[in-house]
């Protein structure tokens, strides 16, 4: 495959799992994308399922589940049906149906305690050492238009995304930047393998030269956290914020992706660890 080729199957695929995102509270007809992006139906899948490995309609079914996993989690004041709603499902028979075939359980039983089990098996071999953080300052924050690769699953990997973006920073030089990671999935509920990894930049100016997917992140209300620590400590931070801190709080999440921008960034440091603000969608 030719290089140009390549870039351009990898804009397209990012392209649709964006799309998929930031429409998975709405029925998603593939025809419609296919027109939205103006390529054939058929060359869309091919695209789709080289890139990510499984075909868009598995992808669609994850990611609603995923989501619907973790907001009945955090937002204990709405109701299974109105979850479903806001995770693209017309029907909670259905959507009882489908939870319980994935996660063992139905979603009432989850949501009365059932993911804690579930979590604790999931991150029962992650130790945790030195992290820090502190309570969140609740903040408006700006839409961000940023670079990206994508990763399908968390792990020593991600560092060749982080790789290449610094390459990216070497060769163009830019008087200053932001890097950026989006949490699509929750690790304490979403096996490692699963869950799907953005490594961004933010450049300072406008750049046609890059050769790379761009997106925006959404702008809102957000609950900032400063946070520092390794590796392994950011799954139990996550955890913590889901399963403690949010439940809590007296807020509830969106479908919004939380995201941190990094002071220093873990996968390229030497010494492993990381120094960041972790930013979460809020709402009452």
């Amino acid at each position: 495959m030719k290089k140009e080729t390549y870039w351009k199957h990898i804009r397209i695929a990012n392209d649709l799992m964006y799309y998929i995102y930031t429409n998975i509270d709405t029925p998603i007809n593939i025809d419609e994308m296919a027109e939205t992006f103006g390529i054939d139906k058929f060359y869309l899948h091919k695209i789709f399922k080289n890139i990510f490995g499984r075909n868009i309609y598995e992808s669609i079914k994850a990611i609603r589940l995923q989501k619907a996993s973790n907001l009945l989690i955090t937002n204990r004041q709405s109701t299974i049906s109105k979850i479903a709603a806001a995770c693209g499902y017309s029907s909670q028979t259905s959507f009882i149906r489908t939870f319980k075939a994935r996660f063992g359980m139905t979603p009432k039983a989850w949501k009365n305690g059932g993911y804690l089990q579930y979590s604790d098996k999931l991150l029962e071999s992650i130790q945790s050492s030195k992290l820090s953080f502190t309570e969140p300052a609740i903040v408006k924050q700006p839409s961000i238009e940023a670079f990206y690769l994508r990763d399908n699953g968390y792990g020593a990997h991600i560092k060749h995304s982080w790789q290449k973006l610094q390459t990216l920073i070497y060769t163009l030089e830019p008087e200053s930047y932001t890097l950026i990671s989006l949490f699509h999935d929750n690790p304490a509920i979403t096996r490692l393998d699963a869950c799907q990894h953005v490594s961004a930049i933010h450049l300072d100016a406008k750049r046609s030269e890059v050769n790379l997917p761009k997106f925006k992140i959404a702008g809102g209300v957000y609950a900032k956290f400063k946070v520092k620590g390794e590796r392994e400590d950011l799954l139990h931070f996550i955890r913590w914020v889901f399963h403690t801190w949010l439940p809590k709080s007296g807020y509830e999440t969106t479908t919004k992706p939380p995201y941190a921008i990094y002071r220093t960034n873990h996968h390229l440091s030497d010494d492993g660890r990381f120094d960041m603000d972790f930013y979460l969608s809020i709402t009452l």
